[in-house]
């Protein structure tokens, strides 16, 4: 009991210090880039990227209806190799036990990230949420 104390008397201490240092280094500006790179880097490095993404390729957002009567929500930059992927067994984990009945719709998005969030927003809905915005989609197919 006493070792124990003695030991978090000690910690206390070092923990303010620890903790003022970092509020010490918060307030430093950050260190200033240097103007050149070091020799060695553009050896390292290729020359030009091994494949780039395609620029303006939109994604998309598209929601399944699976047998099981629940809603899969997925992006992808090709709806159609997606849903045959999903279709044939080869797509997301959840597809594979819940085997898709039908294309609900989709909707394209100007990049990844704008797909990613529009994404996250539809699988908080609930199925009947996303039903209801399924059938807004202008793109939706039966």
């Amino acid at each position: 009991m006493v070792k124990a104390a003695a030991a978090a008397a000690v910690e206390k201490p070092r923990k303010k210090a620890v903790q003022a240092a970092g509020k010490e280094r918060a307030k430093r500006p950050p260190a200033a880039l240097p103007d050149t790179l070091p020799d060695s880097l553009p050896d390292a490095l290729p020359e030009e990227p091994a494949e780039a993404p395609a620029a303006g390729r939109p994604w998309f957002l598209y929601l399944i209806e699976c047998a099981d009567g629940s809603i899969y929500t997925g992006i992808t930059t090709d709806v159609a190799a997606r849903y045959a992927a999903h279709a044939e067994g080869k797509g997301a984990r959840y597809t594979r036990a819940h085997p898709p009945a039908r294309l609900l719709g989709w909707e394209a998005h100007p990049d990844r990230s704008a797909a990613s969030k529009a994404e996250y927003r539809i699988k908080r809905l609930t199925a009947a949420a996303k039903r209801a915005y399924a059938a807004a989609l202008p793109a939706t197919r039966d």
